[in-house]
């Protein structure tokens, strides 16, 4: 999943952004509250870890600011607020959990989990939430699955999010761009034929007529099996 982490501690977010990335999860940081809106209003995240304390914008601003505009995002709090009229505070301004600070990373991990599940049902367009089919190829995201004709299919993790990012726009261009959005988080580095590789290697497990180049504009799902 993706994942907003709005923390100005640079030590903790680090840590966190560390944890999860190493969770497989897709994290982009910012620092300031300002730049969590500027985030939100670009991108569509399960999960926004949000800091109570923050410059610019306080993080009950951008709370109140994620829940006037509807956004199907779980969010949690994390802050140093420790008192319980705090934690009231901050669950009746919409928040979905309350962590206070130090807390284990594992923990945060399964409170995210929780989360995220409150949403799994919503309508959200950028994401997958049942099993999808296109041809004889079929994903199901709930076990992360990918079947070809019925036969199981073993994708690298980068593999799967890229056929995930295919499968939801299938007849259409996803553009290298979009691609990139999915697989790397602000700031880390992109090497440049990442695309490409992960392309190709789905080719080999897909069949090679499975996913369409078009030239300057992106990627394309083809439906072989009529073919």
């Amino acid at each position: 999943m993706r994942i907003l982490l709005v923390e100005d501690d640079e030590s903790l977010g680090v840590s966190i952004r560390d944890w999860l990335t190493m969770d497989k999860e897709t994290v982009d940081w910012v620092q300031a509250g300002h730049l969590a809106v500027s985030a939100l209003q670009s991108y569509d995240y399960a999960c926004v870890l949000l800091d109570r304390g923050l410059p610019n914008m306080s993080g009950d601003e951008v709370l109140a600011y994620i829940r006037q505009k509807n956004l199907p995002v779980a969010v949690l709090m994390i802050t140093a607020r420790d008192s319980i009229k705090d934690r009231i505070d901050g669950l009746d301004l919409g928040a979905d959990d309350y962590l206070v600070k130090p807390f284990d990373l594992a923990e945060m991990s399964a409170r995210i989990r929780a989360a995220v599940r409150k949403y799994g049902e919503q309508p959200k367009s950028p994401i997958l939430s049942h099993q999808t089919e296109f041809g004889e190829l079929c994903l199901d995201p709930a076990k992360k699955q990918v079947t070809l004709a019925g036969e199981s299919v073993v994708l690298a993790h980068k593999e799967y999010i890229v056929l995930h990012r295919l499968l939801r726009s299938p007849s259409h261009v996803v553009s290298k761009e979009q691609l990139e959005d999915e697989l790397y988080g602000w700031g880390e580095e992109i090497e440049s034929n990442a695309i490409e590789v992960y392309i190709s290697h789905l080719r080999k497990k897909l069949g090679a007529s499975t996913i369409k180049t078009l030239r300057k504009q992106g990627y394309t799902l083809i439906d072989t099996s009529h073919q």
